[in-house]
């Protein structure tokens, strides 16, 4: 396997790069997790160190109720350009076992936005867990709620 382990997603949007992020930033709840999970921003402090905290809920494949938290840092967010983030931390620096860092960019392409979303492992095992969770069918129905949302803001 090549470095780095990267998984990644990629639309192209049907709007500026600006409505693009209004979208990432203000409608996340409704994007965020594949539907008919929901998610709850517990504290979304976008500043390099800031937290990083949601709870995704929904049910699990048995139709119960399930419950998965995330906790993390932002490494970089630079507006309508790029964030990134991890959960190798909790807030105020303080480690945690990483799964991932989260990278997710806007560009402009003609009259649209390139939206990219990618997550990076530290370990082949970690990658490989990704994939078996799901990653290629869940990031891409995120992808195509984002890109309806961010299309829908004009």
């Amino acid at each position: 396997m090549s470095e780095p382990l990267e998984l990644s997603v990629t639309r192209y949007i049907d709007a500026p790069r600006e409505q693009a992020w209004r979208a990432w930033i203000d409608r996340l709840t409704d994007w965020w997790a594949p539907k008919p999970w929901t998610t709850e921003i517990v504290e979304h402090d976008m500043r390099p160190g800031g937290r990083s905290a949601l709870v995704m809920r929904g049910p699990d494949a048995n139709g119960n109720a399930s419950e998965s938290a995330m906790e993390g840092v932002f490494l970089e967010v630079d507006p309508a350009r790029r964030v990134v983030f991890t959960n190798a931390f909790k807030a105020g620096w303080i480690p945690q076992d990483p799964f991932m860092i989260g990278l997710f960019g806007f560009a402009d392409e003609g009259s649209g936005t390139r939206y990219t979303a990618a997550a990076r492992h530290w370990t082949e095992e970690a990658y490989r867990q990704h994939l078996a969770m799901g990653f290629d069918q869940g990031w891409n129905v995120v992808a195509d709620q984002f890109k309806a949302i961010a299309e829908g803001l004009a």
